[in-house]
């Protein structure tokens, strides 16, 4: 057979078809905010509170979950457990049978007589055992007309809906809608508890990063997970490396190193280098209240004998009920400081 005879047969090449869709979940997911990107999609992710969400999760396992209320400070995971709660009972139905509204939502008398109790009145297949799901989030902004409107559905529909509360403050949700529920209190996460998500999230995404400014990222966040995920955010991609002078640069708070060099002035009674730090912060224009609540913060970890620590704590109190009635002058902050300096001669007198 003569070369003539051979024909060439030009292939094209194919990509493979899931490249496409994967790219584009990957910038999905490169584009979210990161409390939306690592928001726990099961029990077992959950940060902190391992009581409460160990209870949750013998409710999922066993289906006939109560009503419940989640009741604390924000940043501590009470919608999120929610949510896990609703995918480990209903699965694939998640969709269909699970009616999320928060405070951006209308949610009067009309909303609760109209939209919910349509929600309750919808036939959904659910396996045996299991109902649909009502979250409300920040349910202690409800109007008291509105709760005592719930009130009535919740106890109608019982047999096919259930529904989940979170709130801030549980005083503010009716004592007749609190009785119906199962209240579970969430407290504030510790620092170790933020520090390891931050490190892990940093691991994740590949930052730069000093311990330093990871601690400074949980100084600033006081508990809240939430809070920390967004500064970290924040000062990655406005930085590109997390330290504490970029930290504190985003979040615009009082740095604690000052503060804590003007305490130690007040410790030896040198009130005009401690007010020279006072100037400085007042100059930046930082707020009374802001100033006052990163004194305490850092008074609380400061390295000095107990009766002295406690003298100041006291006077900062006092101080910071003062700014919150309105007197929020830098005299009141120089008057602290005069205070702290007499207080610390008391006391090692």
């Amino acid at each position: 057979m003569s070369d003539d005879d051979v024909t060439i047969m030009e292939v094209d090449e194919v990509e493979p078809a899931t490249s496409k869709s994967a790219v584009t979940v990957s910038l999905k997911t490169a584009q979210l905010p990161w409390i939306e990107k690592y928001r726990p999609q099961k029990f077992s992710d959950i940060v902190g509170n391992e009581d409460t969400v160990s209870r949750l999760a013998v409710f999922a396992k066993a289906g006939n979950a109560p009503n419940i209320i989640i009741a604390g400070p924000p940043g501590v995971g009470k919608t999120t457990t929610i949510l896990c709660l609703a995918r480990a009972l209903l699965g694939l139905a998640f969709k269909d049978a699970v009616l999320e509204l928060n405070a951006s939502n209308d949610r009067g008398i009309d909303v609760v007589r109209n939209k919910i109790k349509m929600f309750a009145q919808q036939k959904v297949t659910l396996p045996p055992g299991r109902h649909k799901i009502v979250i409300l989030d920040e349910a202690d902004s409800m109007t008291d007309g509105a709760q005592q409107a719930l009130r009535r559905t919740m106890e109608l529909y019982s047999s096919t809906t259930r529904f989940a509360l979170a709130a801030n403050n549980s005083e503010k949700i009716i004592e007749p809608i609190q009785s119906r529920c199962a209240v579970l209190r969430y407290s504030r996460l510790n620092d170790s508890q933020i520090l390891a998500k931050v490190v892990e999230v940093c691991g994740k995404e590949g930052l730069s990063y000093t311990e330093e400014g990871l601690s400074a990222v949980v100084f600033t966040a006081q508990g809240d997970l939430r809070a920390a995920l967004n500064n970290l955010q924040s000062t990655a991609q406005g930085f590109g490396h997390v330290s504490p002078d970029h930290v504190f640069k985003v979040c615009d708070e009082p740095h604690p190193m000052l503060i804590r060099n003007m305490l130690e002035s007040c410790l030896k009674r040198d009130i005009h280098e401690a007010y020279k730090v006072i100037a400085k912060l007042v100059k930046l224009g930082y707020a009374a209240e802001d100033i006052v609540g990163n004194i305490f913060r850092v008074a609380k970890t400061l390295d000095a004998p107990d009766d002295a620590k406690l003298t100041l704590i006291r006077e900062i109190g006092l101080t910071h009920m003062r700014v919150a009635d309105g007197l929020a002058s830098p005299l009141q902050l120089a008057a602290l400081l005069a205070r702290m300096c007499h207080g610390s001669v008391t006391s090692k007198g």
